[in-house]
């Protein structure tokens, strides 16, 4: 009998010698292990290859690819030139500013720990929390402006918020410290600085220079890591001097905007021309019902002038010697047909020269004129002195009016346009038109940017006809004229009124106006020429000589004096009680 085993202290009683396995026992083919070590021989080698190709041969491929991940070229802002007017006020210029631009997601991570924030944010901002919350969801969440061009008093506060993902960029604002004085004239910059209404737009090249660059390295955050490469300098733009006046300007529009409020108008534009060098020293607009930039009326607004045609009509019989001052002619019964057309006066006054037809503003007595000129030659004068041609003006929307070829006229159109209907012009241009009366004889263009060049000058009509005019004229603003308001306090004035009914689809409003005048002063020796019109007056006046003459007294008076022109008259001017009312 054998004794009993002796219990193991192992869970096995017995060992596995490893060494004795069969498998690691057999011998491994030689073919097998230079296999394994040519393979990883080769690995090494295509790794090494592709690291060469990488680094070296295809170098600048890859350097592209992470600077478009990582490298940007940053503008560096050209300084924006002023406008400036005549005597180097500042119109429009810079002023420092700052924009603000997120990156959503983390923004959105930042306010889940702080969401007080938001409406701190929001405040700063003036934008309404959910404007702001509407931002921060955009699909694209790695970019988005919050607010352009804000002045620096919050920038300090917006910092302080210590939100990640807010970034503050430096930028200029402009900023125009006339405001609505001279705004429809200036024109104003969209968010990314380029102008788009007014002189902005008109000079925007000039005006804008060329931004500069500079090469940098940003983090996945927006930050600036380093510069590389040389920078390169911005060309700040050049400033631009106008002919304006800012003075005559300022008080031109605060006589203009009571006018239109005193008689509420829809609105009103004057235009003020240094009859010596041709310069615009003002040109002012007005709108009753603003929304934004006020719309530059003086030369984008076009209407049919009324009586204020009728000394052009005048000057080219009297240089065409069809009449002479004195040549009479018989207005009554007050209305003449033409080919079936009743034109009438407002009176009927008998038999009236050449010179109280400008002064009453005789509708018939003006076309028993015209009646005497041909068709060529009445269109060839209107358009000399720019009726129906586009001003050379650098503003965006200048309108040439509406003059038709002659050839197409029929006898009442000719008799209608010869006091102002049937045809259509801007303020501007009739203001330029009169400068042939104010300049003896000579029509110029004038120029709303300060230049060396000499004033271009054409000769249309005689200086002693010119002069003629200039008389009637004198005679339409005394007290048995249609304009005794349009005087002023020390100097001789002329000048015609025109109040014609407007157009409505294809006939005339009956209870709506433009009241227009444009005269000269000192009439012996014009300096100025100032045109005034009033859209739409509703307060119970409308004529011209009642609503746009006294806007012209005004504003000649205070003018003349800014520009230091002694006064030639020694009395006080006589004012009647009850002016001639014109013909419309």
């Amino acid at each position: 009998m054998k004794p009993a085993a002796k219990p193991s202290s192992h869970r096995y009683d017995r060992s596995v010698s490893f060494t004795s396995s069969p498998l690691l026992a057999s011998k491994t083919p030689p073919w097998r292990s230079k296999l394994i070590l040519i393979t990883f021989g080769l690995a090494f080698v295509g790794l090494g290859a592709r690291a060469a190709y990488v680094q070296v041969f295809h170098q600048s491929f890859y350097q592209r690819q992470g600077e478009i991940r990582f490298a940007r070229t940053l503008d560096i802002p050209a300084t924006r030139g002023r406008l400036l007017d005549r005597n180097g006020q500042i119109l429009a210029t810079n002023i420092p500013a700052f924009s603000v631009w997120a990156i959503p997601e983390d923004v959105n991570e930042s306010l889940k720990e702080h969401p007080e924030k938001l409406g701190a944010l929001a405040r700063l901002l003036d934008m309404r929390i959910p404007d702001l919350q509407q931002k921060f969801a955009q699909e694209d969440r790695s970019f988005v402006w919050l607010r352009r061009q804000l002045d620096g008093s919050a920038q300090a506060s917006i910092q302080a918020l210590q939100l990640d993902g807010l970034h503050i960029r430096t930028e200029s604002r402009r900023q125009y410290p006339e405001g609505d004085t001279a705004s429809s004239m200036t024109g104003v910059l969209n968010s990314d600085g380029k102008g788009i209404e007014g002189l902005e737009m008109a000079f925007d090249k000039e005006l804008s220079g060329k931004d500069g660059s500079r090469r940098v390295i940003k983090d996945r955050m927006g930050r600036v890591v380093e510069d590389v490469g040389d920078q390169v300098p911005p060309v700040d733009g050049r400033d631009v001097r106008l002919t304006i006046d800012n003075k005559i300007q300022f008080f031109a529009y605060q006589k203009l905007k009571e006018s239109v409020i005193d008689n509420k108008a829809k609105g009103g534009s004057i235009v003020v021309l240094d009859v010596q060098n041709s310069e615009v020293l003002a040109l002012v607009n007005y709108d009753a019902n603003k929304t934004g930039v006020m719309r530059n009326r003086a030369v984008a607004d076009s209407f049919e002038p009324g009586s204020v045609m009728k000394p052009l009509t005048v000057a080219l019989a009297l240089e065409s010697g069809i009449v002479k001052p004195g040549t009479t002619f018989q207005t009554a019964p007050g209305y003449i047909t033409v080919t079936g057309s009743k034109i009438s006066d407002s009176h009927a006054h008998g038999i009236l020269t050449v010179e109280q037809i400008i002064q009453k503003s005789s509708n018939v007595g003006t076309v028993k004129i015209a009646q005497l000129i041909p068709y060529a030659d009445m269109w060839g004068f209107y358009s000399s002195v720019g009726l129906g041609q586009k001003p050379t003006l650098p503003f965006p929307g200048v309108v040439s009016g509406r003059l038709r070829a002659y050839k197409s006229w029929r006898p009442v159109e000719q008799a209608t346009m010869s006091y102002g209907y049937g045809l259509s012009v801007s303020l501007y241009q009739l203001a330029q038109a009169y400068t042939v009366l104010a300049n003896d004889g000579e029509i110029t263009t004038p120029r709303i940017t300060q230049t060396d060049e000499p004033v271009a000058k054409q000769r249309l009509i005689s200086a002693a006809n010119a002069r003629v005019i200039r008389h009637m004229l004198n005679l339409a603003t005394g007290p048995e004229g249609t304009a005794p308001k349009a005087q002023v306090d020390g100097y001789a004035v002329g000048g015609k009124t025109g109040t014609a009914n407007k157009q409505e689809g294809r006939g005339y409003a009956a209870h709506k106006y433009r009241s227009t005048f444009v005269g000269m002063a000192p009439i012996d020796a014009p300096r100025i020429i100032v045109a005034v019109s009033i859209d739409e007056p509703s307060n119970g006046k409308y004529f011209g000589g009642d609503v746009a003459a006294p806007v012209f007294s005004q504003t000649v008076g205070a003018t003349l004096r800014l520009m230091g022109v002694a006064p030639d008259l020694t009395i006080k001017p006589k004012i009647a009680v009850n002016a001639v009312e014109e013909s419309i």
